[in-house]
């Protein structure tokens, strides 16, 4: 009988043992999902570990949209700890589903309320502003040099003729950076006015690409002349010797990139150290490095004069910077701009491409032998192939953006919201084949 106790208590005992190595195992690691390069999260993740033995960071790398997605997907308990990522957005997003922890203890007092009008951590301290971040034009100067290219200045530069097939960008259903981007030159021009640029550029760009690192990886190895890109891709090239330069266009806006907790993790107490250490001048200075390129949110008068010469100040930029971003505006018709992008550019954009050539081939040619046919087949050409197929009012109908924000398990919203996708689709597509002809046909009336 003793030999039996001893033997059930040494069982329990291991148990108990191994019970608490797991328990130990978990609380010794941080899940961080994040959108960002591994330039960056390897930084971090080495710092970190450093200054905190005992503490491990798992990086769980994904785009921002699937980063929501999986987020939302695991049960209480389960899921990773902290969300890191450009758009403050999809942190809205994150907020109002409830799947946020409050941070703001975790705020560094050094750090100032706002960069222009936008408050760089949640006023309802739900997630901090852990980098700042503008959108621009990057190019590669060999590439342009080579293509006897002018550098661009401005979004709509890239609807010129001259550029067609050197551009590049993401699309915002792939890329959280991208959406912003898209979005910024929505509030920057007005919804009708910023889609006819962005048809346009699409239609001038040669690829849409797969995810946000496509388009600055091209720029760098000269696939690509001028990409559409968060400024870290740009900066991180210029700075790591690539032949790049970056600029901000009049239309930008700068926002911070945010870094919060989530609700119901594994391991929030030691994520929320992991919080604390990012926004440190410790964890700011890391953003420095030639290889990630990142505007700090601390001040640089706080960093030690440690910022080179060279670098952009973010505050300085916000205050000529002409778009006060509305992350409330850009919530609401999250989906929407990225499911109208998906089915009337990414999915169609090689007919977008061949009705932006042919009009860009009859233009030229009405310019040299104008006629008053051939002008107006040009404006029917260019109604069709840029003209957004939601205008201003439906985008601003609260029923129709709730349809695209409705529960994924409401077959009937989805039924709505599929079928417009499909029409969108393929009246896009009619639409481009449309344009092509009358720009075809107008080409013909100046020869």
């Amino acid at each position: 009988m003793p030999h039996r106790f001893f033997k059930l208590r040494a069982a329990a005992l291991s148990f108990s043992l191994a019970a608490c190595m797991a328990g130990a195992a978990q609380a010794g690691t941080v899940t961080v999902v994040t959108s960002f390069p591994k330039e960056l999260t390897q930084a971090y993740k080495v710092a970190f570990e450093k200054a905190n033995p005992g503490i491990k960071l798992e990086i769980l790398n994904k785009s921002t949209v699937q980063g929501i997605s999986y987020v939302r997907e695991l049960p209480v308990g389960q899921r990773p700890d902290i969300f890191w990522a450009s758009a403050p957005d999809a942190f809205e997003v994150l907020a109002g589903q409830k799947l946020l922890e409050n941070v703001a203890a975790q705020a560094n007092k050094a750090v100032p309320e706002k960069v222009g009008n936008y408050p760089i951590n949640n006023p309802q301290g739900l997630y901090l502003g852990q980098a700042l971040a503008g959108y621009g034009l990057m190019w590669n100067t060999r590439y342009m040099a080579a293509n006897k290219l002018p550098a661009p200045a401005q979004w709509s530069d890239l609807m010129k003729p001259v550029y067609f097939g050197h551009a590049a960008m993401s699309a915002p259903s792939r890329s959280g950076t991208t959406h912003l981007t898209v979005e910024t030159l929505l509030q920057g021009e007005g919804w009708d006015k910023g889609w006819n640029q962005l048809l346009q550029i699409s239609g001038n760009s040669a690829a849409i690409t797969e995810r946000s690192f496509g388009v600055p990886d091209g720029v760098n190895n000269g696939q690509f002349g001028i990409g559409l890109v968060i400024d870290f891709f740009g900066l991180a090239g210029k700075f790591s010797g690539f032949p790049v330069e970056f600029v901000y266009p009049d239309v930008t806006a700068v926002v911070p990139a945010n870094i919060g907790l989530i609700s119901g993790s594994k391991n929030p107490e030691e994520a929320r150290k992991f919080i604390a250490y990012s926004v440190s001048t410790e964890g700011q200075l890391l953003l420095l490095d030639p290889k990630i390129s990142r505007l700090p949110v601390l001040p640089p008068s706080a960093l030690g004069g440690k910022v080179p010469p060279a670098y952009p100040n973010p505050f300085e930029i916000a205050k000529r910077a002409k778009v006060h971003f509305d992350s409330d505006l850009s919530e609401a018709r999250y989906n929407v701009v990225s499911s109208m992008f998906d089915q009337t550019i990414t999915f169609r954009h090689k007919e977008l491409k061949a009705a932006t050539k042919a009009i860009h081939d009859a233009t030229a040619a009405l310019a040299k032998k104008p006629n008053a046919q051939g002008q107006a087949l040009l404006k029917q050409a260019r109604d069709l192939a840029f003209t957004p197929l939601v205008g201003t009012s439906m985008a601003n109908d609260k029923e129709f953006l709730a349809l695209f924000t409705s529960n994924k398990k409401d077959a009937a919203s989805n039924k709505q919201v599929t079928g417009l996708e499909d029409r969108w689709n393929t009246q896009a597509r009619d639409n481009y084949e449309r344009a092509r002809g009358f720009a075809e046909q107008a080409l013909a009336t100046a020869r």
